[in-house]
């Protein structure tokens, strides 16, 4: 969704890999989904908040977990901004980017 837009992005193929490549790169911001393998969302996001050169890094959850619950656990864990899948736009995602960085 962030092709063509201006931002460089580096993908992850679960939590864990977004985790060490986070310490071992500089970035911006983080985009995440909660259901990963290894690692889920949630606790890459208290990881971040956790590690004082890392806890101001903005985090946004993008996922299909909906319910009131969920969205107080994404906010619990430290996220900036909670998006769900099918409920925003590529504005909408890109509005929030603009603001947290």
């Amino acid at each position: 969704m962030l092709a063509g837009t201006g931002f460089e992005v580096t993908m992850a193929v679960d939590g864990e890999d977004g985790w060490t490549k986070l310490v071992g790169g500089a970035f911006d911001l983080v985009i995440s989904d909660i259901q990963m393998p290894r690692l889920d969302g949630l606790e890459l996001t208290r990881r971040i908040r956790a590690t004082p050169e890392r806890a101001s890094l903005p985090v946004v959850i993008v996922t299909s977990l909906a319910s009131p619950d969920d969205i107080a656990k994404g906010a619990a864990a430290g996220a900036d901004e909670y998006l769900v899948k099918g409920a925003y736009t590529r504005d909408d995602l890109l509005k929030a980017l603009a603001r947290l960085m």
